[in-house]
Order: C-alpha cells, then structure tokens, then sequence
C-alpha cells in the first residue's frame, strides 16, 4: 500500500561546539557539488581546520584514502567535543536572509525514503553513476549524512501547517546564528515538543515533494537503504524541506566547461547549422542578451577566448535528426536537451558524465575564468522555469543530468546526522 505522503522523523542533529571552532561562518561550506574545485576547497579549508569541507570533500590521492580520511576526520571531531549530538530528538528549522531581501526557511528532518511508483518525493533531473558511488562510499565510510538535501512542497496555507509552526518557532531565540561570506545570514531553532512535532508530521504526509537539488544524494540515500536490512536507520535520509507557496526558490542555470575543447574548435562544426554572433561585451549584457534570445527559442553562450559567442536559432532538421522524439514537447525544446543530445553527443562527441571532458558549475563568472585559463570552452545557459520543472516532473519525465540549481541551498556544517547516534 503506497505511503500517503512525506513521512518526517525527528532526529539528533550534530552541530559545531562554538567555543571549539574559530566562527561558525568558517566552518560552513557550500554544498560539496558547488564548492569549485580545487580553488574553492583550498579557501575553505584555509578558513578553519575544522571546516566542513574536510568532511564532504576531503582531499588524497585515492578515493578509498579520501573515504578513511573523512571518517578519520569526523571520529576525532566528535571525540574531542568539536561536533556534539543535541541531547533530544528533533526538527530544525532553518532560515536563510540575503542582503537583497531574500528570506527563506524550511524544516530539516530524515525523511523515510520512497520508492519512485509512490510518487512521493519527484526527481527531475538524470544522475550520474560515477557521482552516486563516491558519495554512497562516503555516507558508508562516516557512517553519517554530512549536509542535507533541499526539498519543496506546496503548502495549503491553513493556520495548523508545517510552515505556520516554522514561523512561530522563528520568532524565538535561535540555537545559532551566523552569517557566511557570501553576505547570507543563517539562524537555525530546534522544534521538540511533542504536539508540534506531531502537527508537521500530519501535515507533510498530505504533501509529496519536488527534488531541488540533491539528485544524487537522494540516490544515494536509495542505494545505501537497498545495502542494508529494514527496518535500519538507512531507511530514511537528511532533508531540508521548503515550502514553496510561501517561500518561493530561485532557479538558476548550472553551466558547463568542456575541457580540451578550445572555442574555436567548438564553434567550427556549428557553422550552417545554428546562429552565430560573437558579442564583446561585459559578462552581464552577454547574460542579458542570452536570456533575450532563450525567450524566442534554444540558446546558449560560449566563452573562453576573451569574447562571447551567442549561438541559437538551431536548424529544426538538426534537432529532429538528433533529439528522441518519444518524449513530450517540453522536454524536446529544453535547452538542456539540445545541448546534451545535439551539441555534446552528435557534434562535439564529449561525454557528459566523464569528469575529463566536462565538468558542471554553478557560479557563471567562475565558469568563464576557468575555460579562459585552461583553454576550454563555457558553455554558459538560460534557467529554466520551474512550472517546467514541476510539470514534467509529475508526469515521471526527467530533465537532462544538471538541468537547474535551485536556490539558495542550505550552508553545509549547521547540522549533520550521525545514523549511529
């Protein structure tokens, strides 16, 4: 018999002992899949020594010393007080602020995994194999969900609703309080008693939700479950759920960088068959100009020789030669579509899951200085919105592998579960 819905479970978070870390700003980290590597983790590992980059990203030669290195890491942090486990079982309420007036706040919680035919919890992106295994070696090897995942569901508003103890519960004195680099600030309360733990639980288990972002750590979750026995504690995983009705995301691009593939080389074969224009202007009129075009049909932007490169208006025998037809019209003209089916697979023949060839960013400015400093090719793309998202995603359609990033994500380091604890 199919679950009704979200079924969210109160758990001991581990946090950061204030007094045994420099700040807890320093300690925070982006999730592991937007941390630029290795710039970014160099930086973030330079900012504190207990920084949590050292656990979702650690650094050695080989995956399995990576593996023993992070369990290593986080044994000692927990053995000398550096991490410590809440005295009672709970949710987190957790809000982000952003300087530009964003406001954001969801529950943390473990969520009881499900399987797709439920129709519970709706992926809308493809994963990557090779993604999936380094992180299920990782949750193995520390025994731990090292950040969450970031859900959304729609809300109905009424006075006795997950998002209405949210707030009340934000009016309180927070458990923490912090602001990162980036200029958001982040506070995070614990929800313990007894009728509003309960009052969420009946409320989330009306609703199914959408995958944000954390593909591959949802997955992975599924992976690890199917390795061990029920009941266990594998059978649920580390969720922020957020409530879209009243806190609405943000969607924006995740863009790529081909490596070993010089722009020259890549705008050659596209001759004839799209628009071409090379635009030498600063990155935000390039970006401005691409979104004019995505309204009008597929584009994209090329960078990595010092210039912008628009290319669009495909040629339609192009997209119907390369594009599979059995699936609906909003998949087929996704521009996340063209470029893996026409542009990666039929012309520039780079596979889109080997890291040697293509790797995927979220920050658009870092994107282009990397191609122009190693001499590949920023392929830079519109968001798409998420009505699309949340419409193909309900008719069990998913979207190209690092389709969107929806936003803002949760800070890694505020609250991790140990599943032995």
């Amino acid at each position: 018999m199919a679950r009704r819905g979200l079924e969210l479970t109160p758990f001991r978070g581990l946090r950061y002992d204030p007094d045994r870390v420099g700040s807890l700003a320093a300690v925070t980290s982006p999730p592991y899949d937007v941390v630029v590597r290795p710039d970014g983790v160099v930086h973030l590992q330079s900012a504190d020594p207990h920084n949590i980059v050292r656990l979702i990203l650690p650094q050695a030669t080989t995956p399995n010393a990576r593996n023993e290195q992070a369990a290593d890491t986080l044994h000692h942090w927990l053995a000398e007080g550096v991490l410590a486990a809440d005295p009672e079982p709970g949710f987190y309420v957790y809000e982000q602020r952003g300087d530009d007036g964003m406001l954001q706040r969801g529950i943390i919680g473990t969520l009881r995994l499900s399987d797709p035919s439920e129709g519970v919890v709706l992926p809308h992106e493809d994963v990557m194999p090779h993604v999936i295994a380094d992180r299920a070696a990782l949750m193995r090897a520390t025994n731990a969900n090292l950040e969450p995942l970031l859900l959304t569901y729609r809300g109905n508003g009424s006075a006795a609703d997950t998002t209405a103890v949210v707030d009340r519960t934000a009016a309180q004195e927070p458990l923490l309080s912090t602001t990162t680099e980036d200029g958001y600030s982040h506070r995070l309360w614990s929800i313990t008693d007894a009728a509003d733990v309960a009052a969420i639980q009946t409320d989330l288990s009306r609703h199914q939700a959408l995958i944000a972002d954390g593909h591959h750590r949802w997955a992975t979750y599924r992976r690890l479950r199917a390795e061990h026995p029920s009941p266990s504690p594998w059978d649920y995983g580390l969720v922020l759920l957020v409530d879209t009705a009243r806190y609405p995301l943000r969607v924006r691009a995740i863009h790529r960088l081909l490596h070993g593939l010089p722009v020259a080389d890549a705008l050659a074969p596209l001759e004839g068959l799209f628009r071409i224009r090379r635009l030498a202007v600063p990155l935000a009129e390039a970006l401005e100009t691409l979104a004019d075009a995505a309204c009008a049909g597929n584009a994209f932007l090329l960078a990595g020789d010092g210039a912008f490169h628009l290319v669009d208006h495909p040629d339609p025998g192009l997209l119907a030669r390369t594009i599979p037809a059995d699936r609906p019209a909003a998949w087929r003209t996704l521009d996340a579509t063209v470029l893996h089916a026409t542009l990666l697979d039929h012309i520039w023949h780079v596979p889109e899951d080997d890291p040697t060839r293509i790797a995927y960013i979220h920050d658009t400015a870092a994107t282009v200085r990397k191609a122009e400093r190693d001499g590949g090719t920023a392929v830079l793309m519109h968001p798409v919105r998420e009505e699309v998202v949340r419409d193909l995603a309900r008719q069990g359609i998913t979207m190209p592998r690092k389709s969107t990033s929806f936003g803002p994500k949760p800070a890694s380091g505020l609250v991790l579960r140990a599943l032995g604890i």
